[in-house]
């Protein structure tokens, strides 16, 4: 189960937004995330806000689709009656949880409501994540039919003794499968990459790594595992079932990553992503890192308009009974100050290839990057041309360079 929200304001039974939220909206790019938190099984280092059927109180999925057409519906109002302008939405993304345990026809009216409500900018990015188990065929042309352009398939490993661990349940076997039907079906694919399994050797996470390139991917993920406090997998650590995360082995790890796939063609763009071209980055998570505009739809799901975040009900019981209620799926929400939005600004920008104008650090910022530079964490080339990107030896140590850019900020 996920931990707590954060603790911030009550949100607005209304969900009307302050004026400040409004300012240069027109400019800001405006995206859609829809949860969907529903899982087959919970994997036993996941701490997302996702449920099995056993946990939603008598809940059925199948009545999913239409609480959250109730939401974009109850979006489209309250950005209107706030004052924020008419935006397309450029990108949509699904994610959970496990979207494709709801049917293809589920997902595609759930677009569809979005379609209605805001408009679709020309060229739209539209993603739902996948587990390769499923989906078929059939689910995969239907969705592209529909208007899903992307599909992200949580691949993990290819090696069973690590999907084990990780509590996955689908046959490494079937990947070059589901890739091949969403090709033919139109889509663009994304695999989706764990490394740092406890068990996994090096050798282990090669055989995935060149496994996912062997699919030619158009996008990949290759995140870190994190072990989070009250998952499975911590209390299997901590009772000495299973071995800590080796935090050497995954910078190996993560080094051979980013070598295999520079070799076949791919280009890391976020400190975790690698895209095959420009034109095959993740729209909508960039939004994220740069601080765009989005709506998130769904049980616990966060949303940011114009320095303003919130966040809805967590359990789905809890989530559905305010929309039937007429009053906003949100439970807390937070202004941004400045301070916290520079601070956001400059921690996600750093894991972004485009990185940071040095001008736009604070004076003791600015005067941390020779010595980032001299540390081997910066380009020391783009640094003196006024731009901040990170070596990779810089992606490795990622929190500590913002750490010291950000020092003595007020």
């Amino acid at each position: 189960m996920a931990g707590p929200l954060p603790i911030a304001d009550p949100a607005p039974a209304d969900g009307l937004l302050p004026a400040s939220a409004t300012a240069d909206a027109a400019s800001r790019a405006f995206g859609v995330y829809v949860h969907v938190p529903f899982c087959r099984v919970r994997c036993g280092y996941c701490d997302f806000n996702t449920y099995t059927a056993g946990e939603l109180r008598g809940l059925s999925q199948a009545a999913y689709a239409d609480q959250a057409i109730a939401e974009v519906a109850f979006a489209h109002g309250v950005l209107a009656a706030s004052g924020v302008p008419d935006r397309a939405a450029g990108t949509v993304f699904f994610g959970g949880g496990t979207p494709t345990l709801l049917p293809a026809t589920d997902l595609v009216r759930m677009l569809g409501a979005i379609t209605d409500a805001f408009g679709l900018a020309p060229g739209a990015e539209v993603t739902t994540e996948a587990n390769p188990d499923s989906v078929d065929a059939d689910d995969l042309r239907r969705l592209a039919d529909g208007g899903f352009t992307r599909v992200s398939f949580g691949m993990q490993s290819a090696v069973p003794h690590v999907l084990a661990t990780l509590d996955r349940t689908h046959d490494p076997a079937r990947i070059p499968l589901v890739v091949r039907w969403a090709r033919e079906a139109g889509l663009d694919v994304s695999l989706d990459l764990i490394y740092g399994t406890p068990g996994e050797r090096l050798a282990d996470w090669r055989t995935s790594v060149e496994a996912a390139l062997e699919e030619a991917p158009d996008h990949v993920s290759a995140y870190a595992l994190i072990v989070e406090d009250g998952t499975k997998l911590a209390r299997q650590i901590r009772r000495g079932e299973v071995a800590a995360v080796d935090d050497d082995l995954a910078a190996d790890m993560y080094e051979l990553a980013d070598d295999l796939l520079a070799r076949a063609g791919y280009e890391w763009y976020e400190v975790s992503n690698w895209a095959r071209d420009p034109a095959h980055r993740s729209r909508h998570n960039l939004g994220y890192w740069r601080g765009d505009d989005w709506w998130g739809v769904g049980p616990g799901a966060h949303s940011h308009v114009g320095g303003v975040r919130w966040w809805n009900a967590k359990h789905p019981a809890a989530y559905a009974e305010r929309l039937v209620a007429g009053v906003s799926p949100a439970v807390g929400r937070e202004r941004l100050d400045h301070a916290t939005r520079e601070t956001e600004r400059v921690l996600l920008s750093a894991r972004i290839r485009e990185g940071i104008e040095v001008s736009s650090l604070h004076a003791a910022g600015r005067h941390a990057v020779a010595g980032l530079m001299a540390d081997g964490l910066v380009d020391a080339r783009t640094a003196l041309a006024g731009r901040l990107t990170l070596t990779r030896r810089g992606r490795l140590l990622a929190d500590a360079v913002v750490r010291r850019l950000l020092e003595g900020a007020s």
